[in-house]
């Protein structure tokens, strides 16, 4: 009785602490894992921005214009429907250059071949038709470097043929033409044909 009674006292009164080594132990401890949650939301906040980033100037690259028109449009027709369409382009300021390597068209039917290495692409449309992949070729006009690539100050001529569009494009048609560079805005030319005819017309 008299050793449980001695034992229930020291349980009862006994104190121990917490040594000082043990208490700088503990709080480096939690430094430790402050830093490691720390050095997380760091990386996980600069690979956020960082992603950010190129997703603005990869929006910047797609929607800033690659392509402008110089002067007027030229369409030439049969008599009856137009056949094909001259219009010159040149790189928009400060642009990156374009590869206007011509389509290959074998069957001449005016739709590019499906194995064309072509990297524009030209397309038609109006209210009841929709055409890719139109056959055009390109001529060099003014001063160039004699190679296919479209370079800022120079200017190219694209005669597109419209004999593969699907329909007839005849008087008062309203149509557009749709120039897809690889990188970069998308060049839309929309125009309405007179109410007459003619070989050659200046459509503005």
């Amino acid at each position: 009785m008299k050793r449980l009674k001695t034992f229930l006292l020291k349980f009862i009164f006994e104190e121990k602490g917490i040594t000082a080594m043990e208490t700088g132990i503990i709080l480096i401890a939690f430094v430790i894992i402050a830093a490691v949650f720390a050095y997380t939301v760091l990386s996980a906040g600069m690979f956020s921005t960082q992603v950010g980033e190129e997703a603005v100037y990869k929006g910047l690259e797609d929607t800033s214009s690659t392509l402008e028109i110089k002067g007027n449009t030229i369409v030439k027709s049969d008599g009856s429907s137009c056949s094909s369409m001259i219009v010159n382009v040149a790189g928009a300021l400060d642009g990156s250059a374009v590869d206007f390597t011509p389509p290959s068209d074998v069957d001449a039917d005016g739709i590019a071949d499906s194995d064309s290495t072509n990297v524009v692409t030209i397309s038609y449309n109006s209210q009841t038709k929709y055409t890719d992949d139109l056959d055009w070729s390109i001529t060099r006009i003014g001063k160039n470097d004699g190679d296919n690539i479209l370079e800022t100050g120079e200017v190219m001529q694209i005669t597109v043929d419209l004999t593969g569009v699907g329909e007839s494009i005849g008087r008062l048609k309203t149509f557009a033409i749709e120039l897809k560079p690889p990188h970069g805005a998308v060049l839309e030319i929309e125009r309405t044909i007179p109410g007459s005819l003619d070989t050659h017309m200046i459509l503005r």
